[in-house]
């Protein structure tokens, strides 16, 4: 069994790098806003795994770790999210290209 387990683990690994590398850069932001949904959804499960009690000392300290590195992730994916949208954000004083350069024209 532990064998299966990790063979599925590299094969998924795997997987997933193929598909993030072939991911267009315009496509970059609504995936990061996608997968921070989907890891807010396994903290709050393993949470609530914590909560309920787990047996040994090696599992709980295994899900305390997943957990810090969840967390890790979502907040890194949501800096990275406004960071980028940030991008599209007019300062105040810009004035667009079509308003006339520096000759008036």
């Amino acid at each position: 069994m532990p064998i299966e387990s990790i063979a599925i683990l590299v094969l998924a690994g795997f997987v997933g790098y193929t598909v993030i590398s072939k991911v267009p850069n315009t496509l970059h932001t609504p995936l990061m806003s996608g997968t921070n949904a989907i890891h807010g959804i396994v903290l709050l499960g393993g949470l609530i795994v914590l909560g309920h009690g787990v047996e040994g000392v090696l599992n709980k300290i295994l899900l305390v770790v997943a957990i810090a590195f969840g967390v890790i992730n979502v907040v890194g994916g949501f800096l990275v999210t406004d960071r980028m949208l940030g991008m599209f954000k007019r300062r105040p004083g810009d004035r667009s290209e079509r308003q006339g350069g520096e000759d008036g024209r």
